[in-house]
């Protein structure tokens, strides 16, 4: 029997439609892929407003819903970008982050409430060393930082 897709939606108030494009705008290679108008008012907004978006953000698929105020983002979801070098891992927090203090070990909030997780590759790698004394020292570097310092962690690697 075949597997279903899995499209995670995401709820959002009104700003469905900016909210995909702007994710699309910071994540290479992704698309909008439809854009779903209501067919009459409803709740969160009016006839002819963005009521369902489909995007593909870095190959994956995803769905913005506009369902108005009734719910929010919190951090028991999140969405994680592997990153390739401290450049990418700059470039995203830049584009991305907007509530300083919700960064801890990578994680950060958008201007819409939803989390990210950007972790680079190097880290997850220096996380799977078979000795767990690296791991150990990676891991401690890793829990004091906001935003991950790849030639940090790969120094606390080393030490």
């Amino acid at each position: 029997m075949p597997v279903s897709t899995i499209v995670p939606c995401l709820w959002f108030d009104t700003q469905a439609e900016e909210a995909a494009e702007f994710y699309v705008s910071v994540i290479p290679g992704s698309t909008i892929d439809a854009v779903q108008r209501a067919p009459g008012d409803y709740p969160a907004g009016e006839a002819g407003d963005a009521l369902m978006v489909e995007f593909t953000l870095g190959g994956a698929r995803f769905t913005a819903l506009n369902g108005g105020p009734y719910f929010k983002f919190n951090e028991a979801i999140s969405l994680q970008i592997e990153v390739e070098d401290q450049a990418e891992m700059d470039r995203l927090y830049a584009a991305l982050s907007v509530v300083p203090e919700a960064e801890q070990c990578g994680w950060l909030k958008d201007r819409y409430g939803l989390s990210w997780q950007l972790v680079p590759k190097p880290f997850m790698a220096l996380m799977k060393t078979p000795d767990p004394a690296v791991r150990e020292r990676v891991f401690k570097a890793m829990m004091g930082m906001k935003r991950l310092d790849i030639a940090a962690l790969e120094a606390a690697a080393r030490a």
